[in-house]
């Protein structure tokens, strides 16, 4: 029997230019660069200002002697060739001694060995952005959903589940850790592949995997029990796993290596407790649209160069509204970041940073909590002080003794300075840190110090003590 039913439901559904919107505000201002780069190259319409000239003028003087002057000449000098290109980098009150060593970034001898794997095109796709999202130590502190997230916006969309295979083809890859996302699992891939049958590595293993948490809390007569070990066996298992390498990257803190430069996105400087907020590099009055190719749209008269043409235009329209959407909304959340944290602005007083999180800024602007998340990810801000990261400003918020509200960052960051200063033989414990913490007015619990130190990639003072 037909029958018919009317049934009423609620979808999200989300426009390819919104898509589109999400990804550019996302972009920093040398990723924007380069994707207008590519815009100008496949739209027509799309114009830079700044480079265009005026009709008749010529880019070079062609009457210069240099145009005309003999190969030949070059060929008679006895100079060698790398020494005119090294000096051409430097003046010559300042060539170093030395040359500059070339130094191979991990990233780049990472995706070497990817390219070397037999993998699909969606998985080594996925691989690749996550070797690109690994610290300078080599561990991935970002979570799979996120990834998964920020890589459907660029990419193709992708699950949690399938950026998990591409970081276990990550983690196969030189060397051992890489790609782990705590100290447990960088230690746990490193003993895989030291094989079982070398001492202490099976012990090792079982300790990391099934007994961690009671090793964190110093839990030791319960894990000897549980594993059958002695007290000096014991002992000789926990020395060798703080033999291990904490980082997969160990060297990147000590040798000389090319750094990349820092890009601002914003600029914002103090003068005279009025702060100035710019956004730095491109606007929308950069580019314009083609006024000769708008006019060859009334005289086009082929039905497909006319809807070529058309779609070329929106596309270009579209782009520089995008474009002023997201300077608008960068500035004004800039404006709504610098009135809440006004006391870190002016000197970078990291004890002075305020909690603070998404909705907050949100709030304050109108606008969506992704939005926000999206225009202050890989965003950088040069200040007086020193360049700072926008999404670090994000804190969460712990009441101390006084009953003042204060950022987890101010006490991550005290945590860090007590540890330091510690004795190396002798290390705090996680109790103990509790009780300097709270002479400091942090009054927080023993999880929580666990749980920040865990943040801070510190180990248990156990293991410290073995690295001393």
């Amino acid at each position: 029997m037909i029958s018919q039913h009317q049934h009423q439901q609620q979808t999200l559904k989300i426009l390819p230019q919104q898509i589109q919107l999400l990804n550019l505000f996302q972009l920093n201002s040398l990723e924007l660069q380069m994707h207008l780069r590519q815009e100008m190259d496949q739209n027509p319409y799309l114009e830079q200002i700044n480079d265009m000239q005026e009709p008749g003028t010529e880019k070079y003087d062609r009457n210069s002697a240099q145009d005309y002057q003999d190969w030949d000449e070059f060929a008679d000098n006895d100079l060698p060739d790398y020494n005119r290109e090294y000096a051409n980098y430097f003046s010559d009150s300042n060539i170093p001694e030395r040359p500059i060593v070339s130094v191979t970034d991990f990233r780049e001898e990472a995706k070497r060995q990817l390219a070397l794997l037999t993998l699909p095109d969606r998985i080594q796709a996925i691989a690749y952005y996550l070797v690109d999202s690994l610290e300078e130590s080599g561990l991935l502190q970002k979570d799979l959903d996120s990834i998964a997230d920020d890589f459907s916006f660029g990419h193709f969309m992708t699950t949690p589940e399938e950026v998990e295979v591409a970081l276990t083809a990550v983690q196969s890859l030189d060397p051992a850790g890489l790609g782990a996302r705590d100290i447990r699992e960088n230690w746990l891939l490193q003993l895989e592949r030291m094989g079982d049958r070398r001492c202490h590595v099976y012990a090792a293993k079982i300790l990391l995997e099934k007994h961690y948490d009671d090793f964190k809390s110093r839990r030791f007569d319960k894990i000897m029990m549980e594993m059958n070990l002695g007290e000096e066996a014991f002992r000789e298992v926990v020395a060798f796993v703080g033999k291990l390498p904490m980082r997969p990257i160990t060297e990147y803190a000590n040798s000389i290596s090319p750094k990349d430069n820092i890009v601002p996105d914003i600029q914002i400087s103090l003068d005279n407790d009025v702060f100035n907020i710019t956004i730095c590099g491109i606007n929308s009055e950069n580019f314009r649209v083609s006024d000769a190719l708008q006019e060859n749209i009334k005289v086009t008269k082929d039905k497909g160069a006319l809807q070529y043409l058309r779609s070329k235009l929106q596309s270009a329209n579209w782009l520089l509204y995008a474009l002023r959407q997201r300077n608008e909304s960068m500035m004004k959340i800039t404006r709504a970041i610098v009135m809440l944290q006004k006391d870190y602005f002016i000197d970078g007083d990291i004890t002075r940073l305020q909690p603070m999180i998404l909705k907050n800024i949100a709030d304050r602007v109108g606008l969506d909590i992704s939005t926000v998340s999206r225009l202050t990810s890989n965003k950088f801000a040069d200040t007086h002080f020193g360049t700072i990261h926008l999404k670090d400003l994000f804190t969460e918020g712990i009441i101390n003794k006084t009953g003042e509200v204060i950022s987890n960052r101010v006490i991550q960051n005290a945590l860090e300075e007590v540890i330091e200063q510690e004795d190396k033989k002798n290390p705090y414990t996680d109790q103990q840190l509790v009780a300097i913490l709270m002479n400091k007015g942090y009054k927080i619990a023993r999880r929580t110090v666990a749980k920040y130190r865990d943040v801070l990639q510190i180990p248990v003072a156990q293991v410290r003590a073995m690295w001393a």
